[in-house]
């Protein structure tokens, strides 16, 4: 398989949901223009709490809030590196600091994933 993904579920306060999607809008094309592949921001649909556990449960989701799970593809593991270097210098997203983004950081969670079965 030739790709790499980046996978990341966080809460979105529901009035904030608006100011959230342009920001990953902008963030995204940001992404896209260094090279990924792909930038793909799904909100919750059918997400029900689990009894052990559950995308809820995994944000600590508060009863004014919503589940956000997204995924960035790139085309392999080192372009993945390369790009998000770049990205984290880029002006564009300076001022995304946690005490100003649309969601709480500390619930967010992220990682890099390789894939093991394409269809």
């Amino acid at each position: 398989m030739s790709f790499y993904i980046d996978g990341y579920v966080l809460p979105v306060p529901k009035d904030k949901l608006d100011e959230y999607i342009e920001m990953a809008k902008m963030a995204g094309s940001v992404w896209k223009e260094y090279g990924a592949l792909k930038v793909v921001e799904a909100v919750a649909d059918d997400v029900q709490p689990g009894k052990v556990t559950s995308f809820p449960q995994s944000v600590q989701l508060k009863d004014n809030e919503t589940v956000i799970f997204s995924y960035i593809l790139y085309e392999s593991r080192e372009a993945r590196d390369e790009i998000n270097a770049k990205v984290m210098k880029d002006p564009r997203l300076a001022d995304m600091k946690p005490d100003n983004m649309p969601f709480d950081g500390m619930r967010m969670f992220w990682g890099g994933f390789k894939p093991i079965v394409e269809l």
